[in-house]
């Protein structure tokens, strides 16, 4: 029954995944022939320092600069999208077109070379298509894939044993367009869409008349042509070690392609050449968690079954108080928390608040209306549906706080408010003063702060506020048992259920259900790759709330069973404790899968994956809590007390 299960979900995420591959979003839009078509820059990102910069940051040739406007995902993200020399006219070949002459100076050169150690790459956009070069897989040589984005240049050994850096300042831009099956004002000319925006750079040290006035419409260049098209000459590179002159200058070349415009997303989508490791790896991975978590509940429900049908048997009742013990604490089990129930109650509403954030952005991404075409969209809806879900957080919050029979609830509420997006917010400070400090342009601009601002005091508290009214309205149900007001002592406790052992024990599972996963999630945010199998991504959810529901259930079993009545604060550790997990293997993945350096980019990384591993201790923290409550309530809700 739990291997059919399983198929059945990994065939609906199969499904799911091959849905999203139409990423819808964006209109297409049909072109005539001679139209112009625009190309935008965008930022410089390396995946060695995490840092993005404007692409005007470096001495590039550049118009009066234009900012397009942007939404407030692209914002958080460090995008910075802006107008260019570059002109491209749809269907028109244009041979070694010059975009300008540009004098480097020796902090021009340094600048460059900076940015080629690091291994920066350039973005540009073109329809709203990223650029993107073809790189061979060394296991499969004859099936390139695409990656976003072209280096700023290269390095080679000079003679004396030194790094000598070469700028790319030609590039060969080739637009890939469908034929719409459209006529261009009513006449003949078909109109076409793109459907591909691919890059190859070249470094040369262009060669022209040094007595000849220079200018770019006239100047003929000896080292390309309309007859002579651009190579890479080792023996003529740019080189940027000094003060100099440099020539930028572009090619551009169309060709039909048979990929409709909804599919042109699949070089990135699909390139990958980790993709079937991916989908074996998760679905291998789904097989095992499921398969455990339905051993782990038909092993509880067998063994509980056998508990209540012995305690509800009168005849048995004194034998079944010596063999288990978990009946002799039914009048301390919904005893308040020892420690801080404020404190506990606000983690549970900000764990509510953030798990249904992440239910309903995972939703709409497995729909596709987060595809990558959207830029920011997928920052947008996290931050927007974090606001939205206040009302929810302040009702749980409220809710769990009066079952406690707590009466302060404005702190109550304030905390639940405030607690949590203030630590964020402390924090994203702390990394954006980081980011302004280098000139990053992921520094968050302060119009967008005051909007984060905005959206926290004017619509996040008022509706966590609105939530904790309507739940501090309602009456609280009583529990199935009675509370004694003299606590029962607990029992000295095996050395097998200490609070720190089961906690590390409760963890693991949760982690191995999104351990693979985690690894392609990670690579999506700061290798620079796409995510995109948003339906597995769903799965891997679902399991997860299920193994934290499982791990969770069972050791409060284990706890009550040895007579230990305070199962809160031990609910949610035992499931939140997977974020430590979380927490070590992004130390190891800094430490084996990324080539950070420096004390800004390690910031940025540790900073944001603290807030990260936060939130997911909260999440399942709430799912462990809610679990083991309906658990409790429901065994001592069908035994008979005297």
């Amino acid at each position: 029954m739990g291997f059919n299960a399983a198929v059945f979900a990994v065939v609906v995420a199969a499904r799911a995944c091959g849905a999203v591959t139409y990423l819808p979003g964006v209109a297409p839009r049909s072109y005539a022939p001679e139209e112009g078509l625009k190309l935008y820059v965008n930022k410089l990102t390396s995946t060695h320092t995490q840092i993005p910069y404007d692409y005007y940051s470096l001495p590039f040739c550049h118009p009066k600069i234009k900012e397009v406007t942007e939404n407030i995902g692209e914002r958080l993200a460090g995008d910075r999208i802006e107008n260019s020399l570059y002109k491209l006219s749809v269907l028109r070949q244009q041979p070694c077109k010059i975009v300008c002459r540009k004098s480097i100076t020796k902090a021009g050169a340094r600048q460059f070379a900076s940015a080629i150690d690091d291994d920066y790459r350039v973005h540009w956009i073109v329809d709203n298509l990223p650029a993107s070069t073809l790189l061979t897989n060394k296991a499969a040589p004859s099936q390139p894939y695409h990656v976003r984005g072209f280096p700023v240049g290269f390095k080679l050994a000079g003679s004396a044993g030194k790094a000598e850096h070469y700028l790319f300042n030609h590039v060969k831009i080739i637009v890939a367009v469908h034929r719409a099956g459209e006529s261009a004002g009513g006449g003949d000319e078909e109109r076409v869409r793109v459907v591909g925006f691919r890059v190859e750079p070249y470094s040369i040290a262009h060669g022209y008349d040094k007595d000849a006035k220079f200018s770019t419409k006239d100047t003929e260049l000896t080292t390309c042509s309309a007859t002579r098209p651009a190579t890479n000459d080792p023996s003529n590179y740019q080189r940027v070690d000094g003060a100099g002159e440099v020539v930028f200058t572009y090619d551009v070349e169309w060709e039909d392609s048979a990929t409709p415009w909804a599919n042109r997303w699949d070089v990135f989508l699909q390139g990958n050449p980790d993709d079937k490791i991916h989908w074996f790896s998760i679905t291998n991975s789904t097989m095992i968690v499921v398969f455990l978590t339905v051993m782990v509940a038909m092993i509880l429900v067998r063994t509980l079954s056998q508990d209540i049908a012995q305690y509800n048997d009168t005849a048995l009742l004194d034998e079944a108080k010596e063999e288990s013990g978990w009946k002799l604490v039914h009048a301390d089990v919904f005893r308040p928390p020892r420690v801080s129930p404020m404190l506990f109650s606000v983690c549970i509403g900000t764990g509510v608040q953030l798990a249904l954030m992440v239910l309903f952005t995972l939703t709409f991404a497995l729909f596709g209306f987060l595809s990558p075409a959207n830029r920011g969209s997928l920052i947008t809806a996290l931050l927007m549906l974090y606001v939205f879900m206040g009302s929810a957080g302040g009702y749980a919050a409220s809710r769990v706080y009066k079952t406690f029979k707590g009466s302060d609830w404005m702190t109550n509420t304030l905390l639940t408010a405030l607690a949590f997006p203030g630590f964020v917010f402390g924090a994203f400070l702390v990394i954006d003063m980081s980011l302004l400090a280098v000139g990053s342009s992921g520094a968050v601009p302060l119009t967008t702060l005051l909007t984060l601002v905005v959206l926290w005091f004017g619509v996040s508290v008022p509706l966590v506020f609105g939530g904790a009214y309507c739940g501090f309205k309602k009456d609280v149900e009583p529990h199935p048992v009675r509370t004694n007001q003299i606590p029962r002592l607990v029992p000295p406790q095996p050395w097998y259920m200490n609070a720190a052992l089961t906690t590390t024990f409760g963890g693991i599972l949760p982690f191995g259900a999104v351990s693979v996963e985690l690894f392609f999630i990670m690579s999506a945010i700061w290798l620079h790759q796409i995510y995109y199998i948003f339906g597995f991504l769903f799965l891997v959810m679902i399991i997860l709330v299920a193994t934290c529901a499982e791990i969770t259930i069972l050791l409060c079993y284990f706890q009550l069973c040895n007579e230990d009545y305070n199962w809160w604060w031990r609910s949610v550790l035992s499931s939140g404790a997977c974020a430590g997990y979380v927490l070590l293997y992004a130390v190891w993945y800094y430490v084996f899968e990324l080539e950070i350096t420096g004390v800004v980019p390690s910031t940025l990384y540790f900073g944001y994956m603290i807030l990260i591993s936060l939130s997911f201790f909260l999440i399942t923290g709430a799912i462990g809590f809610y679990a083991c409550f309906w658990f409790v309530n429901k065994i001592y809700g069908s035994i008979k007390v005297d």
